[in-house]
């Protein structure tokens, strides 16, 4: 396991030494605690935990306090692998005071280590005010899908020369705005390649081949827990929802039949307290 807390620095400098950067979602206590033993490098609290967690269909209805909420329950496991609070949809895109105000609960009230929001170019000025006011910034472009209604839906991004384009130019825009690396999502995976070589700092796919920094999943999706829907660019290593169904069906069946709780799973009474007991309860009645 890492011995020290994953910096700002050490990400970078993970770009410069050639190795990839792991990240992965976390949205609760026992996850934080998982994606340390698992030596992820980053932990993202992202807020897809709307679809995955809440139930909602999408990221735009999460709150600053869900956000807060979940971030703290993850920090409280998460002690190495650097913890990223995503700024959900509104708490920055109404103005630059708002932004950075809003940056900074994410870190004293939730506890994360840096913040990322969504946007390319037309965000470069809420980046820079959010770095300036010390707090580190992960950018997001590509596929936003806090405002993929926008961009015509949960599609892939960057298909056409002029739109592949502007995603690097929205790279460099961040770079310049102070962001110590970004997520590119859901791009052609010769476009992720060229995006990673346009910046210096480390590019983190999801969705963009793997010609770049790094990759990040969403936990859920990886482990086989959430099955509305599977994207593409989703590898299950595991399928943990029918052995969770299945475990607790058997525990359904066991409760009914009087099967569970065995003897060794109940606790014992001397028989002379027993005794006791019964004659104490004979004279109340």
């Amino acid at each position: 396991m890492k011995k020290n807390k994953v910096t700002v620095l050490d990400v970078q400098n993970a770009k410069a030494e050639g190795r990839k950067l792991v990240m992965v979602t976390a949205y609760d206590y026992p996850f934080g605690l998982i994606a340390d033993e698992a030596e992820a490098d980053i932990a993202l609290v992202g807020d897809s935990l709307g679809m995955v967690v809440m139930g909602l269909e999408g990221t735009v209805e999460v709150t600053m306090e869900h956000m807060i909420h979940h971030i703290r329950a993850v920090a409280r496991g998460c002690k190495k692998a650097m913890i990223v609070g995503d700024m959900p949809f509104m708490s920055y895109n109404t103005g630059i005071r708002d932004a950075v105000i809003n940056a900074g609960r994410l870190m004293k009230e939730g506890g994360c280590d840096v913040v990322k929001l969504e946007g390319g170019t037309d965000f470069a000025p809420v980046v820079e005010a959010i770095v300036k006011a010390g707090i580190p910034v992960q950018g997001h472009i590509g596929l936003t899908p806090q405002t993929a209604s926008a961009l015509g839906g949960f599609k892939i991004q960057g298909k056409n020369a002029d739109a592949a384009l502007q995603i690097i130019r929205d790279a460099k825009a961040l770079e310049k705005a102070g962001a110590f690396s970004l997520i590119l999502e859901a791009v052609p995976a010769p476009l992720g390649k060229l995006v990673s070589e346009a910046v210096n700092i480390p590019v983190i796919g999801i969705g963009a081949g793997k010609d770049v920094d790094g990759q990040v999943l969403v936990t859920h999706d990886m482990l086989g827990l959430f099955d509305r829907f599977v994207p593409k660019f989703v590898k299950q290593y595991t399928r943990l929802r029918p052995t969770i169904i299945e475990a607790m069906a058997e525990y359904g069946k066991e409760v009914q039949t009087g099967a569970f709780p065995a003897e060794e799973h109940s606790f014992s009474m001397p028989d002379d307290t027993l005794l006791a007991l019964k004659k104490m309860i004979e004279k109340d009645n």
